[in-house]
Parts: C-alpha cells; sequence; structure tokens
C-alpha cells in the first residue's frame, strides 16, 4: 500500500504521497494525507494511518541537537516508540519492538526509519518507502540531474508508482521543511 517519495534540495526536504488505502484487493482514496510538518520536521508515512495518526497527532518530537543522525537515533526514537506504545500502536513480538514505516525530514537531511526503529540516511538524497518504492527510485535516480523542481521530482516519481503499482493512487500530496533563516 502506498508511495512516500521525498528528496533534499536547496537545505530543505520534500515529501510527496499517494492517496490509497488498501486493504487487500479493495482500494480506498484518503482524504487524510501521509504527509505532513510536525514543527520543524516533515514526514510522510506507510504501513498503518493509526500510526501517521499519532505521528501527526500525538508526536512531540524532541527539538534537534548535536550530530543529527546520533540524536535521531537515539533521543529521538525513544521518544518516538512512548509515543506509538502510549497510543496503543506499537507491536512487541520476541520482546523486540515493531512499528511501521516512514520517512522523516529535518534541518535538511532526509530519514527512513524503519519497523524495527532503525534510522537509514541515503547518499543519493532521495529515498522511497512503501509498495511503490522501487518504481519511484528510479524515477528520482532518472531526474536527478535533469534540474526539475522538487515538485515536479516527485510528481513524476508518484506517477511512476502509480502507473505501475495497483496499491499506489492519487491525488497526491506535499510537504517540506521549513525554509531555514539566511
Amino acid at each position: 500500500m502506498t508511495a512516500i517519495v521525498g528528496l533534499v534540495n536547496k537545505h530543505r526536504v520534500h515529501l510527496g504521497a499517494d492517496s490509497a488505502g488498501v486493504s487487500g484487493l479493495q482500494l480506498t482514496v484518503r482524504a487524510d494525507r501521509k504527509t505532513f510538518r510536525n514543527g520543524p520536521y516533515v514526514m510522510g508515512f506507510t504501513s498503518s494511518f493509526r500510526m501517521g495518526q499519532l505521528l501527526r497527532y500525538a508526536f512531540q518530537p524532541p527539538h534537534p541537537t548535536g550530530d543529527l543522525h546520533g540524536f535521531m537515533v537515539t533521543t529521538w526514537t525513544d521518544a518516538l516508540r512512548g509515543c506509538l506504545r502510549e497510543g496503543g500502536w506499537a507491536r512487541k513480538e520476541s520482546e523486540q519492538e515493531q512499528a511501521g514505516t516512514f520517512l522523516v525530514g529535518v534541518l535538511g537531511r532526509l530519514f527512513v526509519v524503519c519497523d524495527d526503529f532503525q534510522v537509514g540516511e541515503h547518499a543519493d538524497g532521495y529515498a522511497a518507502v512503501g509498495c511503490g518504492d522501487e518504481l519511484a527510485l528510479g524515477a528520482l535516480h532518472a531526474t536527478a540531474h535533469l534540474g526539475m523542481a522538487p515538485r515536479a521530482r516527485l510528481t513524476a516519481a508518484l506517477a511512476a508508482a502509480d502507473h505501475h503499482s495497483a496499491g499506489v493512487t492519487g491525488p497526491y500530496t506535499y510537504a517540506s521543511t521549513p525554509k531555514q533563516p539566511k
């Protein structure tokens, strides 16, 4: 279910998402967005709309400090785990907590948070998650050196996933991190 795409451009993170809600062979076009801002962060989720609702409305992410990757792996993830547990969404299997998969951008950096709470950062400056991720990644790679605006690249990636994946459909939504003061 879904395609969430993100890229870094000029120290901002831009995300795009489809609107599919999929259960088996049933497809629902959802009005609630999979991309949003939460403080200085921008997020786009797959896996569960409940998880996304908690990320958007209940999660109070700490302000980023110090080594950003280290902060995301420790302080930020600890706060996230607490929010998901309190919201009744985190799962525990074989004594290991699990959640869902989503993209998060902050301070001009794009991270992938996996269902085991691993925090990754792609060297390419773009990422995608969801059932349409490989299709979207191909489009992001193909457009990397064409000088396209961020929204146009995100739209091209989402359209590729939409065209070739039964789990992806428009309309598309977008969100970006705030502009940094100069």
